[in-house]
This record gives structure tokens, C-alpha cells and sequence, in this order.
């Protein structure tokens, strides 16, 4: 089976973030065919088409680890009913300047945990919408809204709840089907 290189954003800048244990159990339970390295954004600065000219080293850096990998997997809380102010800022620098999108036909997929009861429904549907621009074909599925409570996962990334696993599993194990048969449709000199 052919190898991808997925790289993950999490959403949240907190360390102790409830998505990153998300990210690093999804690291843990991806199929051997998935290569899971994390894109960090939390030091790019605010955008502005300013920088357009003349990317500051930093995002010039984030903008080749999403070169450098296959398909993206986004792990995102919901701030205020939306997405984190973070993400969508390094959304912003990916997809600029005009005509250098990195988005751009590289398969992805959303999933994120909450307390709440819907967990993170409303940011990835939101986030599905700026993707969708973006023109990142998106895995649709299986959606994935988690609930977080205390100790479902550990710092170690270990899943404590078995149906909780077995889902997540499922959604990782998908994922690679989905970049498989992207990638195959996508022309040669990708």
C-alpha cells in the first residue's frame, strides 16, 4: 500500500489543549501507511497582502511543510461558534499570494473535540466552507464531532473509551482510503 505524508494542524495554541491529545491519539491509531507530522502556526504573524511580495522566513517555512506532505488532517476546537482566530490566520498565509494556494487539490479532513454536546460541529462546518475555496477536495464520510469528557484521552495520546477508539480508528483508516483515491485521480504531473 503506498505511503502518504499527512500533515496535521491543531487548531488551539494551548499545549495542554484537549484537540492536540485528539491529534496525538489520531497519531497513534493511523494506519502504518499514514506518515502524521504536525504543521505548527503559532508563530506567523497576523496576514496582511502586505507580506505578498516577500514572505517573512517563517511563512515561507509553513508554506513548504504543506508542500512537503500528501494530504492535511485539521484537529480544531470551536471559539465562539467558529474557528480559532490562529487557524484561520495560518489558512490565510497557505492560500496567499494570489495563484500560490497550498490547498490547492491536497485532500483533507476535519475533526475536533469539545465539552459540549455537539462538540465541534459549527467550526468545521465553517471550516468545510473556507476549504472548500480553498479547493482542498474534503473527506466527507464520515464527520467526526467529539465530545470530550475528563480523561477520555491521555496526554499520551491513549484512548480510554473502546467505542471512542474503534470510531476514531475508523475515521483515520478512512482518511487514508480518501487520500488514496484523490491522489489517483489527481493528473500526472501533480
Amino acid at each position: 500500500m503506498t505511503a502518504h505524508k499527512v500533515g496535521y494542524f491543531v487548531g488551539s495554541l494551548a499545549s495542554q489543549s484537549i484537540n492536540r491529545k485528539l491529534a496525538k491519539a489520531l497519531t497513534l491509531l493511523a494506519p502504518s501507511q499514514l506518515e502524521m507530522s504536525e504543521i505548527p502556526f503559532k508563530n506567523l504573524p497576523l496576514y496582511s497582502y502586505d507580506y505578498d511580495d516577500d514572505f517573512p522566513p517563517v511563512a515561507r517555512e509553513f508554506k513548504q511543510a504543506i508542500d512537503a506532505v500528501d494530504a492535511l488532517l485539521f484537529v480544531t476546537p470551536e471559539y465562539n461558534r467558529s474557528i480559532p482566530g490562529g487557524l484561520k490566520n495560518a489558512i490565510d498565509w497557505a492560500s496567499r499570494p494570489y495563484g500560490q494556494n497550498s490547498f490547492t487539490r491536497k485532500p483533507s479532513a476535519i475533526i475536533g473535540t469539545s465539552p459540549g454536546a455537539i462538540g465541534t460541529a459549527i467550526a468545521q462546518q465553517n471550516l468545510r466552507s473556507v476549504l472548500a475555496f480553498c479547493n482542498s477536495p474534503q473527506m466527507n464520510a464520515i464527520e467526526a464531532y467529539i465530545q470530550f469528557t475528563p480523561n477520555l484521552i491521555t496526554d499520551a495520546g491513549e484512548v480510554t473509551n473502546k467505542g471512542t477508539e474503534d470510531f476514531l480508528r475508523g475515521f483515520i483508516g478512512e482518511f487514508a482510503t480518501f487520500i488514496t483515491r484523490v491522489r489517483a485521480a489527481l493528473p500526472r504531473d501533480e
